[in-house]
């Protein structure tokens, strides 16, 4: 609700003679805006670079009011803001006079970067993919939930359809939670839920094995009237949270159309919608990057070595910047793996050539970085894939290089 605020000079000097308090609406907005004007007129200085520490969502409207107003401002690390605090008094604590301080003092060093707040195409596929990644969330632990229900109440369930979320067996538990009023509906009761439902693929056999197990439950029998509603309500929040991800879903494979050669990167097996429209929303507009090491390293997947002197450390990850976007490209990397030819074959060389072979989890790294290099290319230049270069890597003596 509250932002704080100190002025410097290049040289460490303060102006202000104490935090500047202002609130996080227009009108505060306003006053910050005019406190950095009248600084600037009494000490005749001729630029002003705002910093902000970029803590969760609070600085979104203070960054979009400034944008709109063109005052450039700067972005320091939460991470840098946290290893030097210490320097100036030695104490860890953390308050709202230190915070703008630190904050001063690596912008003078120069150790900022600017912001990028993405507009259009960009902002609503950014908004849609952080609202499906909430959504699978929530239905992932409403599945979990049902999965718990199952397992205390009716746990022969699980012995009859693959899936806890099949359309077949949820139809039945709606209409009748536990195992005692699946008796009383019957076989024909059990498909006429089905028949109203307009459901295939579920017959005689299959109510008469839901009837027979429940007929047989070793299932959970005090406090049933509760756990009646408990499971209908998990089914209907599950419902819910599916349709709600079918919309977005939807949106999301619209947005992507927008977005220029994007439907490029389909040609790669392996590679669906989602793993697409995850990453545009993650990187923004990609022609911001030079080249594909600065996507490498905002979705922390460059590498470190820690080595000093004669020690010679494990070479590893950062785990730096945009968690989601590296957990994207990891799940991309081993999607490919399973279902491209050509990944698969570069993964079976990463992993057995003679000369430092990688371990498993090693090369899926691999590959996810050299998924990034090949979606900056399409993206950037809008090439078609091409499944011959992927295997330019592997070098095998005295055997022609095949793409397949």
């Amino acid at each position: 609700e509250m932002h704080y605020a100190r002025a410097f000079d290049y040289r460490g000097i303060e102006y202000s003679k104490k935090p500047f308090k202002f609130s996080n609406t227009e009108a505060g907005f306003v006053t910050f805006k005019e406190w950095i004007l009248d600084l600037k007129e009494k000490h005749e200085k001729d630029k002003v670079v705002p910093g902000m520490e970029p803590t969760g969502h609070y600085w979104f409207d203070l960054g979009q009011f400034m944008g709109e107003k063109n005052i450039k401002f700067v972005m320091v690390n939460p991470h840098h803001v946290h290893k030097s605090k210490e320097l100036d008094d030695n104490s860890p604590s953390k308050n709202d006079r230190k915070d703008p301080r630190v904050i001063a003092g690596l912008v003078r060093d120069g150790r900022y970067f600017y912001s990028y707040m993405p507009t259009g195409v960009y902002a609503e596929l950014r908004n849609a993919s952080n609202r499906r990644f909430v959504l699978v969330e929530e239905q992932t632990r409403a599945k979990n939930r049902l999965q718990k229900w199952i397992a205390v109440y009716f746990p022969e369930y699980k012995g009859i359809y693959t899936h806890i979320d099949a359309k077949g067996g949820m139809l039945v538990l709606k209409k009748a939670p536990t195992p005692e009023e699946i008796v009383r509906l019957g076989v024909e009761g059990i498909i006429k839920i089905w028949k109203d439902a307009k459901l295939r693929g579920n017959g005689h056999k299959k109510a008469m094995l839901i009837l027979n197990a429940a007929m047989k439950s070793i299932g959970l029998k005090a406090g049933l009237t509760e756990a009646r509603m408990e499971i209908q309500d998990l089914i209907e929040d599950y419902e819910l949270q599916t349709k709600r991800l079918e919309r977005v879903n939807d949106l999301i494979k619209g947005l992507c159309q927008q977005v220029r050669y994007a439907d490029k990167l389909l040609e790669i097996k392996g590679i669906g919608i989602t793993t697409i429209a995850g990453f545009i929303a993650e990187v923004g507009d990609i022609t911001r990057f030079d080249s594909a090491k600065e996507l490498q390293k905002l979705a922390g997947l460059e590498l470190v070595a820690d080595s000093s002197g004669k020690h010679n450390g494990k070479t590893k990850i950062s785990k730096r910047g945009r968690k989601r976007l590296r957990y994207l490209l990891f799940e991309a990397a081993i999607s490919v793996v399973g279902k491209n030819e050509e990944f698969k074959e570069i993964h079976r060389y990463y992993t057995t050539r003679e000369k430092n072979p990688l371990k498993k989890m090693q090369s899926l790294i691999v590959v996810a970085c050299k998924l990034i290099r090949v979606f900056h290319v399409i993206l950037t230049k809008g090439i078609s894939y091409d499944a011959s270069k992927m295997l330019k890597d592997i070098q095998h003596p005295g055997e022609p290089l095949k793409a397949a």
